[in-house]
């Protein structure tokens, strides 16, 4: 028996004024990812291919480098036109089409397989996800018969006052077999409030035709929750951040405190790791084991050794990497650096473009200033070897070597290399005026 194919279309063309952005809604972030992209790789994980994107004219070079194919809706004439506008894109497809709004953030691809199981398994035409959330607001109804069968969607902008008093909403998400939703949806009229081409007026019209319509009620009703305002944004945002850090958690990584931390999808954490208060972790971030971070600090795009310690206070940027048991502490910044095994960067300091060796210590205050002498010209790169010893308040002038064994005075500005086992002096000599402040005084 042949598979059914599975495609999917996320609605991503609205320009959501209620964000009250210049941004178009679906293009927010939440933990490093827009909202669109949240609902896309729910798809993907549900494995809807292929995926394809209903932007608007303006947002459809904003999924240029991905795995999905762009169909735009050249005017916002409403849910059904949206996803007429996906036609083109899916011609000749002949399987079950996901329909996906890009604005639910807390979809999953292990909810949407269950809507298509529902789906498949009832021999439905459609299948609507709903929810039953606290505050239904002005989401659309589910309207049943005596029997419990569907009759159809009421929007909540046009529903009556018993209308409104359903608590099963709709979420804008749907399977349909493709065969029957082309030809409901060119039958639709902009017949509501709005003038606009209703993608629910398409159910009416299905079970008018007698087509099998079946409803699947999603058991957490966060997942169809839709964003329109920042307050839902940030509303959302906790909830990712929740559902990141208890998978963490159950994986053995110890999080002081949950609802100060928060850490990209992207990032991977080995056990025995410790995440203190106030921690931000970001982009290809990965922690080996036995590694404390925190508090207060955020890294990005950065690579942790087994052992290490980071913070508190301390900001890694990217392309930095910390080798085993080393050390970046408070009120440190390191980027684009490769520190060595067991190697100390304290306090106080910042490390950019460098290498550094193993067992080094870096005093207090040191600067690597990588700034070009010329402009145009690349940043200088620092290279300081391994068992070097380092003063407080020390400068190095890119590009350097400073040689394995080294020592460096304290307040030098290093701008030449230094050899291996030598002592680099870069200061001018101290004088003292006696009787200076007292002169001073007299005056």
């Amino acid at each position: 028996m042949t598979e059914t194919k599975l495609a999917a279309v996320v609605m991503a063309g609205g320009l959501g004024t209620r964000m009250r952005s210049q941004v178009p809604k679906h293009f927010h972030e939440l933990l490093g990812r827009r909202m669109v992209d949240w609902v896309l790789e729910a798809g993907r994980v549900s494995g809807a291919e292929p995926l394809v994107v209903v932007a608007s004219p303006s947002g459809r070079d904003e999924f240029a480098a991905e795995d999905v194919t762009v169909a735009v809706q050249e005017q916002p004439l409403g849910t059904g036109d949206a996803v007429r506008s996906a036609r083109a894109a899916l011609a000749g497809f002949d399987g079950d089409v996901l329909v996906l709004s890009g604005d639910t953030p807390l979809l999953t691809g292990e909810l949407l397989a269950e809507l298509v199981a529902a789906h498949r398994d009832g021999g439905a035409d459609a299948t609507i996800l709903s929810t039953e959330p606290p505050d239904p607001r002005l989401y659309g109804r589910i309207v049943r018969g005596s029997d419990g069968s569907v009759l159809r969607i009421a929007e909540g902008t046009d529903a009556s006052e018993q209308e409104r008093a359903i608590r099963e909403i709709n979420t804008s998400i749907y399977v349909f077999r493709a065969a029957v939703l082309w030809p409901a949806l060119e039958r639709l009229q902009p017949k509501n409030v709005q003038g606009e081409l209703y993608l629910t007026d398409a159910i009416e019209i299905l079970v008018g035709d007698g087509a099998k319509v079946l409803v699947h009620l999603a058991a957490d009703w966060r997942q169809g929750d839709g964003v329109n305002t920042r307050a839902e944004l940030a509303q959302a945002g906790a909830v990712l951040r929740d559902r990141i850090n208890e998978r963490h958690m159950l994986d053995g990584v110890t999080i002081v405190d949950p609802r100060t931390t928060w850490i990209d999808p992207t990032v991977e954490i080995e056990p025995d790791v410790v995440v203190h208060p106030f921690t931000i972790l970001r982009g290809a971030t990965r922690i080996a084991g036995g590694a404390e971070i925190g508090p207060n600090t955020v890294a990005i795009d950065t690579h942790v050794g087994r052992r290490a310690v980071v913070g508190p206070f301390c900001y890694l940027r990217p392309g930095t990497v910390l080798g085993e048991s080393s050390k970046a502490g408070t009120f440190v910044e390191i980027k684009n650096s490769r520190i060595g095994d067991r190697t100390k960067v304290p306090h106080l300091s910042y490390v950019g473009d460098a290498e550094i060796g193993s067992d080094t210590n870096i005093g207090a205050g040191a600067i690597t200033a990588n700034f070009p002498h010329e402009p145009g010209q690349p940043k200088g790169r620092t290279t300081i070897g391994s068992n070097v010893r380092t003063g407080v308040h020390n400068s190095f002038v890119a590009p350097l070597e400073v040689g394995d064994g080294a020592w460096i005075a304290a307040g030098s500005v290093i701008t030449e290399d230094v050899p291996a086992d030598a002592l680099g002096i870069a200061r001018t000599r101290q004088e003292n005026k006696e009787g200076y402040a007292a002169r001073r005084r007299e005056r």
